[in-house]
């Protein structure tokens, strides 16, 4: 690969992946919520891994140019957001990393599938894909363009699992002590996910509208 285009790469994909927003959210409220953020991560990263492989198989810049596709898929991801986020607004009143809050397999299953579909039913993450990296793809690279796209898209999903996990591990230091801020993180979280599901739906809805009107 390119190693001027990688290094810029990695500088962009750090950024994305240090921008808050609801993969930090998901990531804090199920955290607070359980005893370990591992599957959260692990669900945010798969719904990423999925991404990649759509990218190499040339899916994603398919359904990209397909806005009918598209439209449908940021519905049901506004949707899902909104549902997810009105049940962390139910739970903010026992967000803590007492021992109590430890859950079974099935529960840490459910976390990872959330995460999972967090990430990959998020157009935002699929036209990112499309948008970002092939800027970064060399032509003149000895690598095939589909192996340097799915290299790029499995660093950022590193990139993505590093930054999520040390945020898990600061929100734990910083809040567990302290069972009040807790809640209040748990809250906000909630609120985002909700407000980015209502963004979301609303710029499909208000152009749905304006043109019946």
């Amino acid at each position: 690969m390119n190693p001027q285009l990688f290094l810029a790469f990695l500088v962009v994909a750090a950024a994305l992946a240090c921008t808050p927003g609801v993969d930090w959210a998901y990531t804090i409220a199920a955290g607070l919520r359980q005893r370990s953020f591992v599957p959260a991560v692990a669900g945010l990263c798969g719904g990423y891994v999925l991404h990649t492989v759509l990218l190499v198989a040339g899916l994603a810049a398919v359904l990209a140019g397909m806005p009918g596709v598209l439209a449908w898929i940021t519905l049901a991801g506004a949707a899902y957001l909104l549902w997810l986020g009105v049940g962390t607004l139910r739970s903010w009143r026992g967000a803590s990393f007492s021992a109590a809050a430890a859950t079974g397999n099935g529960t840490q299953l459910r976390t990872f599938l959330q995460g999972m579909g967090t990430s990959g039913i998020n157009p935002k993450g699929l036209l990112f894909y499309v948008a970002l990296i092939p800027q970064f793809v060399s032509a003149e690279a000895a690598l095939p363009v589909p192996v340097q796209s799915g290299l790029l898209g499995m660093t950022f999903v590193a990139l993505a699992g590093l930054v999520y996990t040390v945020v898990a591990l600061l929100s734990r230091s910083l809040l567990q002590s302290r069972p009040g801020a807790a809640r209040a993180v748990t809250l906000a979280s909630g609120v985002i996910m909700v407000a980015l599901g209502a963004v979301l739906l609303g710029e499909q809805l208000v152009p749905f509208l304006a043109g019946r009107s």
